[in-house]
């Protein structure tokens, strides 16, 4: 394979051949971080992305074909080649290739409510999903960085790329009372009712052109949880590009009245409080990742600056 040699192990070359029949010849894209992702062009032309995960509780499966129904929708995403199969111990699909647009890098009212409103779109479509496809499953476990009901000892849940450091470097008091404030407010909010939505609703999964969407990406973090929390979760989120933070409490205003106002329904007072309290923990979960690899404080900063204002609006 040209561009840097094999990027894929040969049982997923030899996937490749069974199930699209064509083998990868040139590397065009290639990232590893919670999945390898690599865009190839194959033996025969096509151009595709090839994802390989570790996969919990067979999630990924539920992922792809949500994401499948969302592109036949007309969503802007890119549409699953084939369903997931497990080789080399790690859940593997092919997608369409789907490169270009712009990541928007102001995180003000305005650009956080076009982010809303799309989100909003998603969640309208993959409710439908789950209306006319009782055969997907919900997207189970969520995702770390949204797993706040978690069982497990401790504040956080468990994480393979944090646990080995856990006990090396102690999180301050501060961001420790955060996370139980934050626990505790979702705790009282366990009977809401559950939809699929997108969990990692940053700025640098998302592609613009101009006004439009071109294209989400990182479908892998599909979440099951109740709407407002979704919505509040992105509210907080989506100011991320190369480095997670949070956005200003104007903006995530902004992005939940946006939100509902696209869905065509408020949220009740409890709903309203979830939102706040879930926009709280990705940053939260960001924030320890800086202290536990000692990488610059942007999360944990932004959060010290807004968790009062943020958990007091959360009833929390």
């Amino acid at each position: 394979m040209k561009e840097g040699g094999a990027v894929l192990s040969p049982a997923i070359t030899a996937w490749c051949a069974r199930e699209l029949g064509a083998v990868p010849v040139e590397r065009l894209f290639a990232s590893a971080q919670m999945s390898e992702v690599a865009a190839v062009r194959l033996d025969d032309g096509r151009r595709v992305v090839i994802k390989a995960r570790p996969d919990e509780s067979d999630r990924a499966r539920s992922c792809v074909e949500v994401q499948r129904a969302l592109a036949d929708s007309g969503f802007p995403c890119p549409r699953p080649l084939t369903a997931v199969a497990v080789v080399d111990g790690r859940a593997v699909h092919a997608e369409q290739w789907h490169p270009g647009g712009d990541m928007l890098r102001d995180d003000g009212p305005e650009t956080a409510a076009k982010f809303a409103v799309l989100l909003a779109t998603l969640v309208t479509l993959a409710r439908q999903v789950r209306v006319r496809q009782v055969r997907v499953r919900p997207p189970l476990p969520n995702p770390v960085w949204l797993r706040w009901d978690h069982a497990e000892p401790g504040l956080f849940p468990a994480y393979d790329w944090h646990d080995s450091r856990a006990g090396l470097v102690a999180v301050p008091p501060d961001l420790e009372q955060t996370v139980v404030r934050v626990r505790a407010r979702m705790a009282r909010a366990a009977s809401l009712e559950r939809t699929v939505g997108h969990g990692d609703w940053e700025s640098q999964n998302v592609r613009w052109r101009g006004e439009d969407s071109h294209a989400v990406h990182d479908w892998d973090s599909l979440a099951w949880l109740p709407e407002a929390a979704i919505a509040g979760a992105a509210s907080g989120t989506f100011a991320s590009t190369e480095h997670p933070t949070l956005a200003s409490v104007d903006s995530s205003a902004a992005f939940l009245d946006a939100y509902q106002h696209t869905r065509g329904r408020a949220f009740t007072d409890e709903e309203r409080q979830v939102a706040w309290a879930a926009s709280v923990w990705p940053t939260a979960h960001n924030a320890r990742t800086e202290i536990l690899y000692d990488k610059p404080p942007i999360a944990l900063h932004a959060l010290r600056n807004q968790a009062d204002e943020r958990l007091t609006r959360a009833a929390a």
